[in-house]
């Protein structure tokens, strides 16, 4: 995953499938000190979603290969165990069409805000900046399946069960949830959980493993899955 540089303000993906109004766009956003990645496909912008983190994506509705709204669907699943595109992107709708019934769709699938063309840069730029200031205040429940966490209320359900769980509990859980199907290896959580960078506290990985298990399922233990030698993951492939 990368990481905006020090002189980021922050990383924008702009999905457009004009040429012109892209590179515009592009060179207006990276002379203000935004980072800036280009997607003129649907495709080319949940690829940029997943793998490069974006903090904003401005998205237009007419996009060659899929509806804009198709995308934005799939961005705003809560479900982490099939959609990897971080929940906290913010988005903003830019597009042509303007009606009433536009504005109220976008908007309804999940967009933070919706801007029609044409439009002045000078007023899209107090809306991204605007967007990115809510975001940063904004800390999204995250869902795995039956799994549901609350990183305000530092909360979990499991099918609507509360799970009580300890602080080490609580942030080994969360991490294995951003990307539940991925291994995590040992040294990952140890490093991120508890800040051990060696493996001398393997045990108690385990035994927090173990406890989270019997927590989160306790007939089935089908959540927190070892994978012998390696390490662990949330739920199975």
């Amino acid at each position: 995953m990368s990481l905006p540089t020090p002189e980021e303000i922050a990383r924008i993906l702009v999905c457009e499938d004009d040429r012109p109004t892209l590179e515009l766009l592009c060179d207006h956003l990276t002379a203000d000190r935004f980072g800036v990645l280009a997607a003129p496909t649907a495709e080319d912008a949940m690829r940029l979603c997943i793998y490069d983190d974006p903090d904003l994506l401005l998205l237009d509705l007419n996009l060659p290969d899929a509806s804009g709204l198709e995308l934005l669907r799939e961005i705003r699943n809560p479900d982490r165990s099939v959609n990897r595109v971080n929940p906290a992107l913010g988005v903003i709708i830019v597009s042509g069409r303007g009606t009433e019934r536009d504005r109220i769709r976008g908007l309804g699938q999940g967009a933070d805000d919706y801007v029609q063309k044409p439009y002045s840069y000078g007023e899209l730029l107090a809306r991204i900046n605007a967007v990115l200031r809510r975001k940063a205040r904004t800390h999204p429940v995250i869902r795995a399946g039956e799994i549901e966490i609350n990183s305000i209320e530092r909360t979990v359900k499991v099918a609507g069960r509360p799970v009580p769980l300890s602080v080490k509990e609580f942030g080994l859980l969360s991490l294995l949830a951003t990307e539940p199907t991925r291994v995590f290896s040992k040294e990952e959580l140890l490093q991120e959980v508890w800040g051990y960078r060696s493996m001398n506290h393997t045990r108690t990985l385990e035994a927090h493993c173990s406890r989270l298990r019997r927590k989160l399922d306790p007939d089935g233990g089908k959540y927190v899955v070892n994978c012998w030698g390696v390490g662990y993951r949330l739920v199975g492939p």
